[in-house]
């Protein structure tokens, strides 16, 4: 785990100030000259590709499942009579990040929600002006020390689970899963918590990995609860040392192994410039992998915008 993270179950260890802009980065290894020109000026140069489009839902018969990829990390996921967002983020910029792809969709043309899963505080998971814009009543379901970040926000109720712990409501539950990353929004607020979430109703079982990079935990899921369904992470790993934080597409496969899945569905890749590797080359990968490892057949790469049922 992150040595500077802390979790439910363990003491926190003091974090010292940062003493350069290295340090402010997950790889330690971002010159300023190198983020400006990789992250800011390409992507502001580079003319935002995709379309949104009016997604046509299906409708559900008891026991399917139906998932919408918006982008990035977010998606829609829809049983017969229940709607749950994930780090739902329709942003065309996150401060000097400009978006690469149009999201899938609008978010006026979204059905209506009743849960709202954030795995993390990060900008790029918990956005703010999306969850504003949001129709209520709502729930929010949220890690240890990340209530706070929801006031405002127009939840109707905001829940706040420890690694483990779960919620439930009707048929719904909803599981808060260990994963290796961080939590902290800002420099100093290190106390919030992070991690993955494994969905279920109807029989169904869906895990959403968040942002993690490879650890043991995985295994530990895919033996007390293998999901049917996983979406994992295959984007910003390039430079090496981004991997202490993020997964790429040879992390995803071992993952899906171990987890013990039937579909693989990646994410995390294509919306926002956020590492140095191409952004057409994490699912271009991934594809290579599947092939050579015999579990193309398990691959389901989404589209932004279009629902697929399941």
């Amino acid at each position: 785990m992150n040595p500077d993270s802390s979790s439910p179950a363990g003491g926190r260890r003091k974090r010292r100030l940062p003493r350069s802009f290295k340090e402010l980065t997950p790889s330690h290894e971002f010159s300023p000259r190198a983020f400006f020109r990789e992250m800011v000026w390409k992507a502001f140069v580079t003319k935002r590709a995709g379309q949104r489009r009016r997604p046509v839902f299906p409708r559900l018969h008891p026991g399917e499942v139906a998932l919408t990829w918006i982008g990035h990390a977010s998606f829609l996921i829809q049983f017969p009579h229940l709607n749950v967002l994930v780090d739902p983020n329709f942003a065309n910029w996150l401060f000097l990040l400009k978006r690469q792809k149009h999201a899938g969709l609008s978010l006026l043309d979204l059905p209506r929600v009743e849960v709202v899963l954030l795995t993390h505080a990060h900008f790029d998971h918990f956005h703010k002006p999306t969850l504003r814009r949001l129709p209520s009543p709502k729930i929010a379901v949220v890690p240890w020390g990340v209530g706070d970040l929801a006031d405002g926000l127009g939840f109707d109720r905001v829940i706040e689970l420890e690694w483990w712990e779960s919620f439930t409501r009707g048929d719904l539950t909803v599981t808060l899963t260990p994963s290796n990353h961080w939590g902290a929004r800002v420099l100093r607020d290190h106390h919030r918590g992070y991690g993955g979430f494994l969905i279920e109703s109807q029989g169904r079982r869906i895990y959403h990995a968040g942002d993690s990079a490879y650890f043991d935990g995985f295994k530990e899921v895919g033996q007390r609860a293998p999901p049917e369904i996983a979406l994992l992470p295959i984007g910003a790993y390039h430079p090496e040392g981004m991997r202490r934080v993020h997964m790429g597409p040879q992390d995803a496969i071992k993952v899906f192994r171990e987890l013990r899945a039937r579909w693989l569905v990646p994410m995390h890749y294509g919306s926002f410039r956020l590492s140095f590797e191409d952004l057409e080359e994490p699912p271009r990968w991934l594809e290579e992998l599947a092939i050579r490892d015999g579990l193309i057949q398990h691959l389901r790469i989404l589209e932004e915008g279009q629902p697929e049922r399941f």
